[in-house]
């Protein structure tokens, strides 16, 4: 399924009809797909500046270029949904071999197939901070939400803004009510809410995007301001996306995985090298509108490095487990992702 297609049904049903929309392309969530042959790759990732290296993998055809040196041809499709929740159901119904989305889907995802499919972390997509942003001037801190205001994230209670926020909520009143501002949140796709808080719609008067979309709130509404970043909630530069597999896909097909997972390095390093050709690329692949001297203060800004291994994800996954949104304690990083020379220097 091409970006355009994928798109326009989210457009169209909203995530609350992801399913049934996939289900009449021919990806149902609720029937596994055959298994896989080596050499096909269906790759799931969301929105935003989050997905660059995946974007800059695909333009340059790196994951073929793997493949070849690998003596495999790969054949990707690239999938394009909204939220934790419909990227794992997509995982888990086998419609897609690899699933983008935040540290939080991941957790949620490898608790609940431990010892079953094993879904486990492939790589991160470097580390980004992300804001709660509010176009609401009484709003400084967390604290101010009432219930007069609305949160845009990508999946309530399952997306990694959904789970920082309640990080931060835990942190400002206790882990017992981690959940305090879970009532306040919506799932709203990036774009429409970055539009509704642009506009000082009535919809939303908050939201936890990622970049670009924070970055083009700040700069389109004179009242929209910073709340909250996510490297203050998890202590320092963090990588808040990332990509996972099951334990199947990875033992059934070594050349494919391990020629994406060398893609994604190639990608990284490409970004590094030339932020202006990454620019271009991300506008192109994702047919954006975004002002191209923007996108690159984003690129060179010295808190965003793209890169592999996953960084500072262990906090959060401990307090999920604290406040029982996961049921397996992770006693390390590595417990929650596959052990590859690419995550290495992981933490």
């Amino acid at each position: 399924m091409s970006f355009s297609v994928a798109s326009a049904i989210l457009r169209r049903t909203g995530a609350a009809s992801l399913a049934i929309a996939l289900g009449a392309l021919g990806l149902g969530l609720g029937v596994a797909a055959p298994a896989r042959a080596e050499g096909q790759l269906r790759v799931a990732e969301q929105f935003g500046v989050v997905y660059l290296m995946l974007n800059v993998a695909r333009d340059q055809h790196y994951i073929e270029q793997e493949g070849r040196k690998a003596g495999v041809d790969i054949k990707v499709d690239w999938v394009r949904l909204s939220g934790g929740a419909a990227v794992n159901d997509a995982l888990l119904s086998g419609a897609v071999d690899v699933a983008g989305a935040g540290v939080g889907p991941l957790l949620t995802v490898w608790d609940r197939t431990h010892g079953r499919q094993n879904v486990k972390g492939v790589a991160s997509l470097g580390n980004l901070p992300y804001y709660l942003v509010s176009n609401n001037p009484n709003v400084k801190t967390i604290a101010d939400f009432t219930a007069k205001d609305r949160i845009a994230v990508p999946a309530v209670g399952v997306s990694v803004q959904s789970r920082v926020l309640q990080y931060a909520a835990a942190k400002q009143w206790g882990d017992k009510q981690f959940d305090r501002l879970d009532a306040y949140t919506q799932a709203i796709p990036h774009p429409d809410a970055t539009a509704a808080i642009i506009a000082n719609s009535s919809v939303v008067t908050a939201h936890f995007g990622n970049p670009p979309f924070q970055q083009q709130e700040l700069a389109g509404n004179p009242k929209a301001h910073i709340v909250l970043n996510s490297y203050d909630v998890l202590g320092g530069p963090s990588s808040a996306t990332v990509l996972y597999a099951t334990q199947k896909f990875r033992d059934e097909n070594p050349k494919t995985y391990r020629a994406f997972v060398a893609a994604l390095a190639d990608a990284a390093s490409f970004i590094a090298a030339h932020p202006e050709q990454a620019a271009d690329i991300y506008i192109r692949v994702n047919d954006s509108k975004i002002d191209r001297n923007l996108l690159l203060k984003i690129l060179r800004d010295p808190q965003v490095q793209f890169k592999t291994a996953p960084q500072n994800t262990l906090g959060l996954a401990q307090f999920m487990y604290r406040v029982g949104a996961i049921r397996n304690e992770p006693k390390s990083w590595r417990d929650y992702f596959f052990d590859d020379p690419a995550v290495a220097n992981g933490s």
